[in-house]
């Protein structure tokens, strides 16, 4: 498979990912975090899909990962890079199961306890896409603001899960860290989307 063909490849992935992370997170995750009971009795299908679409990012972080090898196999750290991002995706597929066992429930704290055991499932998960998203910063080297942002994003991650773990008040903090996290993560991975579907693998 020719360069050109493999950073279309990332690139596309890269959107499915977004666009199912979205449903997944702000339709289906939100809304059980919300209304626990109420989402579990009206709404099932909708969990359903939303577990669904965590399976799909996983799925297609696998397939970033082996494409992205494929483009930079000649850097000595694409490997380790490679290997950090599908552990991410091993863990998110563990986690979802969490988030299965919340159709088995009917009271609001067995619920939220499965939504909350996903989410730090999830959350160490992120930590390994941290370290991925900071070794593929190295590795891209250009665009260098791409590069740079994909690097600050990677830290975040791993600032975020941190946090989680060690502020006992981290809820206190919420808002703040989500910011640090969301805007170098957005601006970087779809910069890097867009760029791969533009202008990735003509170079070679």
């Amino acid at each position: 498979m020719n360069h050109r063909t493999l950073a279309l490849t990332a690139g596309i992935s890269y959107l499915v990912i977004f666009f199912a992370a979205i449903f997944a997170n702000f339709m289906a995750l939100e809304s059980i975090l919300q209304t626990p009971v109420e989402t579990i009795r009206d709404s099932p299908m909708m969990v359903r899909l939303g577990i669904m679409a965590f399976l799909i990012t996983a799925v297609f972080d696998v397939i970033v990962a082996w494409a992205l090898y494929e483009l930079y196999k000649n850097n000595p750290l694409s490997n380790l890079s490679t290997w950090f991002r599908i552990m991410h995706a091993a863990i998110m597929g563990i986690a979802v199961f969490a988030l299965l066992q919340t159709l088995s429930y009917d009271t609001a704290e067995d619920i939220l306890s499965q939504a909350s055991t996903f989410n730090n499932i999830w959350l160490i998960g992120l930590f390994f896409f941290g370290v991925h998203l900071i070794l593929l910063g190295r590795i891209i080297g250009k665009p260098k603001i791409i590069a740079l942002f994909l690097v600050i994003a990677g830290i975040m991650y791993m600032v975020d899960t941190a946090a989680h773990f060690v502020l006992p008040d981290y809820e206190s903090y919420k808002s703040i860290f989500l910011a640090l996290v969301a805007i170098p993560s957005i601006v970087g991975e779809m910069s890097f989307a867009v760029w791969l579907l533009i202008k990735g693998g003509k170079e070679a």
